[in-house]
């Protein structure tokens, strides 16, 4: 599989049984369908996110690609809890692309919303 944002080739990365696919030059990162829900609730599984937070930024201005599985274009997404992390779903497939260290910041939300979500007892 080629990356979507720099077409450079992927490689195969795993934490834990979850398998994703890290682009070897932009260090983006593939997920097929809920695999990054997944990841993301598993402690230090951020260890897979090695690429630059500068790089990362820079390929986050590219926002029109198609799917690497399906070639579908993909949607520009953007999460609700930190409108700051842009990344890019497949409505086909339900595939996810993050841009290097996008990963890790979406990540450190799960685990905050978590702890919050424990403290604050229940909502009305």
């Amino acid at each position: 599989m080629d990356c979507p944002k720099c077409s450079a080739p992927t490689e195969a990365v795993s934490f834990h049984g979850v398998d994703a696919r890290r682009c070897t030059h932009c260090k983006g990162i593939w997920f097929d369908a809920r695999k990054h829900e997944r990841l993301a609730g598993l402690t230090r599984s951020e260890r897979i996110d090695i690429g630059s937070r500068k790089l990362g930024q820079e390929y986050d201005k590219i926002d029109r690609i198609r799917c690497p599985v399906c070639e579908s274009p993909m949607i520009r997404m953007v999460d609700a809890e930190q409108p700051h992390i842009h990344y890019e779903s497949c409505a086909i497939c339900g595939g996810v692309f993050f841009d290097a260290g996008e990963f890790t910041d979406y990540k450190r939300l799960t685990l905050m919303d978590y702890l919050k979500d424990l403290l604050s007892g229940e909502r009305d």
